[in-house]
């Protein structure tokens, strides 16, 4: 397989108008997937969506020139969801979506991540196949000849489409009469859809955070900052807060009383559910290195059993379609219930916890006492480089020495983001004030260790 050096854990990610994010390189990118991605004996077709980031304007421009120069057309939703655009592209049979996000990023950054036409993301094979057709002169023997350059228009109803296919995964017997919902939009993609989705199914809606300008999207705003919605939550005697990140594919939540509701909590709630029901798959719930040991105990309890993948959304889905799972996530808040989506959705995994409160009549600081926490703390630190952990005899051997102290009542794991120059370092263990220390450690190590040339 090619190598990837664009494209990361979620597709390609850095600051607007610097390399790799700028237009020349983007819209070379536009033309290497139409190109890619084109399906013989028919007419390419490309959906492109957005957040609210300024510079979201430059990329579509981009993208949009680079695919219509090979003679494929263009098909824009504006501001929508990562789901939203991932269910436009395969409801409307288009040959590929495009998402211009860098998520729960500042908005100094942009990304670009794609969908197949199936609205599930690309594989890493095929994203290493289009950078390596970026760079290669073949691509520009493939431009359309004058008369064939494709076309650009808007869907103008796509929020439409998308939020009556949001209310459509929440049951047809229940409403949300009677709730008070508190929605922080994170000045993102979902500043519109989130509220009017649950208002639509009956709730008293708090907006928060849902007046984007282009460039406060995240800004002490929405999963990565729930502690506005907390505090909205309590002032307004609210059932339950609801925090999506700038594109709106993951969702924090928090409690009648204030208190954060995290993915793997959701996870646990929704996987006993389904458990007792005969609803999950093979009895098998998919969550990522990251998620806490009371996740894996609780489903366990429950008669279940948890399979771990690499972190990162995609690798959960991939998981869930190659043996046939329908239930998985990340702590962070990407929750994907294939019975329903493609991919992580906010609004989506939102809807599945509501109806569990609305059936059984509890609120969620009862139902998600379903799990208990084992004490977890995470590190994140700036790298110089990213060197192999291996190629570390010191950190190893600091890491060594924490597992062998902490034996089965806790783990260590260390790794590089795929999408930032960062190293996180995670512990869990019975004690929170050590294994705190003992992770600090070891993240000083490493930024040491990676410094040097």
């Amino acid at each position: 397989m090619a190598e990837r050096r664009l494209f990361g854990t979620d597709g390609v990610r850095g600051v607007a108008n610097l390399e790799p994010m700028t237009g020349d390189t983007v819209m070379r990118l536009g033309m290497a997937v139409a190109a890619r991605l084109r399906q013989h004996g028919r007419h390419t077709r490309i959906v492109i969506g957005k957040d609210t980031r300024l510079s979201g304007y430059m990329f579509e421009s981009a993208l949009a020139s680079g695919i219509v120069s090979m003679g494929a057309d263009v098909w824009l939703t504006g501001p929508l969801p990562t789901p939203g655009i991932a269910f436009i592209t395969s409801s409307m049979r288009c040959d590929a979506g495009v998402v211009i996000s860098a998520s729960h990023n500042p908005f100094e950054d942009n990304g670009i991540k794609l969908f197949a036409r199936d609205g599930y993301k690309l594989p890493d094979e095929v994203e290493a196949e289009i950078e390596a057709l970026m760079g290669s002169p073949e691509l520009d023997g493939q431009r359309a000849r004058s008369g064939d350059i494709g076309y650009s228009r808007k869907i103008e109803d796509s929020r439409g489409r998308y939020i009556v296919y949001c209310k459509s995964t929440f049951p047809a017997d229940l409403t949300l009469d009677g709730l008070t919902v508190v929605v922080d939009g994170a000045h993102g993609a979902g500043y519109r859809v989130g509220p009017t989705v649950f208002e639509e199914l009956g709730a008293r809606v708090i907006p928060l955070h849902c007046a984007p300008d282009g460039k406060n999207i995240n800004d002490r705003a929405g999963a990565l900052a729930p502690d506005a919605m907390c505090e909205a939550v309590r002032a307004h005697g609210a059932q339950v807060g609801i925090a999506l990140d700038g594109d709106a594919d993951r969702v924090v939540l928090c409690d009648e009383r204030g208190a954060v509701v995290d993915g793997d909590a959701v996870m646990a709630l929704c996987a006993t559910r389904m458990l007792g029901e005969g609803r999950l798959a093979k009895r098998t719930l998919v969550a990522t290195v990251m998620s806490n040991l009371g996740l894996e105990r609780a489903v366990r309890e429950a008669g279940g059993v948890v399979v771990r993948t690499q972190v990162g959304d995609r690798y959960v889905v991939e998981e869930m379609r190659r043996n046939g799972y329908n239930l998985g996530g990340e702590q962070s808040g990407h929750l994907v219930f294939l019975d329903h989506a493609t991919t992580g959705d906010g609004i989506v995994a939102a809807l599945r916890v509501l109806a569990v409160m609305v059936r059984e009549g509890r609120p969620l600081s009862e139902l998600a006492r379903v799990m208990t926490r084992t004490p977890q703390v995470l590190v994140n630190v700036k790298v110089a480089h990213k060197r192999p952990l291996d190629e570390l005899g010191d950190v190893v051997g600091l890491i060594r020495g924490v597992e062998a102290e902490l034996g089965d009542d806790g783990r260590v794991l260390v790794r590089y983001s795929g999408t930032e120059a960062k190293a996180r370092v995670m512990i869990e263990g019975p004690d929170e004030a050590r294994i705190r220390e003992q992770a600090e450690t070891i993240a000083e190590a490493l930024v040491r260790a990676c410094r040097a040339s």
